[in-house]
Formats: structure tokens, C-alpha cells, sequence
């Protein structure tokens, strides 16, 4: 088995808030991640494809064929917006790493199959700041 990685990058802003709690529980709970006014990230997204290699292009996938599934259908939703208000596969959910995460998995997994018939996703790294970041491999 051999695993491929893709690195892509997005800028986005979010704020961290339960609207059935109240202002100061959300303060309490998330800190300046609850700030009214948002704040953004440098965000980095690992996309890990595992796979055999195809015998005559000695590919798992084809990078720039992954590059345009993650640009194309994540990328392109994400950069420079506000993921509580501008990303529709967020609409209701809290615009925290890890939902972001899953969701993305729910959106690529699919693609990246039947792009390459061969390649399989195996995990998606999002790093938020070089302090913060989650892996996620598919598991509910």
C-alpha cells in the first residue's frame, strides 16, 4: 500500500458558538473563539490517498487530478469566507476543526474513488495553528 499526500491552503474566518447557550457560557467555554466579530486562520489541509500504484502510470492518483478535487470542491467553498455564514455544507453546524473535518471527508471520499477507480482516502489533517490541528480517518 502506498499513501499520497496533498497539501492545500485556505484562509477563513469562524467563531466558535452555541447559539442555545448563553453569551457568557459561550465565552466561558470557547474564549476569544466566541469573539461577535470572528476571527480567521491560515488554514492547511493534508489530504492522504492510499492505494497500489496503477502498473503503467505508476500512479496511485494522478496529483494534479487530486489537486482539482480538493480545489474544486472544497477549496474553492472555503477560501476567504466565513465558515459560519458563507459555506453551505456548514449551514447548522458548529464551525469547529472537527466538523469541518468530517465534512470535508464526506464531500471528497467519494470523488477521489471514482477519479481514480484505484486510490482510496485514507486521512485529512486540517491544521488551524501550528498548535492546533486535527486528523481524521473516516471513523464516526
Amino acid at each position: 500500500m502506498v499513501y499520497v499526500c496533498r497539501k492545500e491552503h485556505f484562509n477563513a474566518a469562524h467563531k466558535l458558538y452555541n447559539p442555545r447557550w448563553s453569551q457568557e457560557q459561550n465565552e466561558a467555554v470557547f474564549g476569544p473563539c466566541a469573539n461577535a466579530n470572528w476571527h480567521g486562520h491560515n488554514f492547511e489541509l493534508t489530504v492522504t490517498v492510499k492505494g497500489k500504484p496503477d502498473p503503467d502510470t505508476g500512479f496511485v492518483i494522478d496529483l494534479k487530478t487530486l489537486g482539482d478535487i480538493i480545489k474544486r470542491n472544497v477549496i474553492d467553498k472555503v477560501d476567504h469566507r466565513n465558515l459560519n455564514l458563507d459555506v453551505d455544507f456548514l449551514e447548522g453546524k458548529m464551525a469547529s476543526c472537527e466538523i469541518l473535518v468530517m465534512e470535508f471527508w464526506k464531500i471528497l471520499a467519494p470523488k477521489i474513488e471514482a477519479a481514480s477507480g484505484r486510490a482510496k482516502l485514507h486521512s485529512l489533517l486540517l491544521v488551524e495553528t501550528p498548535k492546533n490541528f486535527v486528523e481524521y480517518f473516516g471513523e464516526e
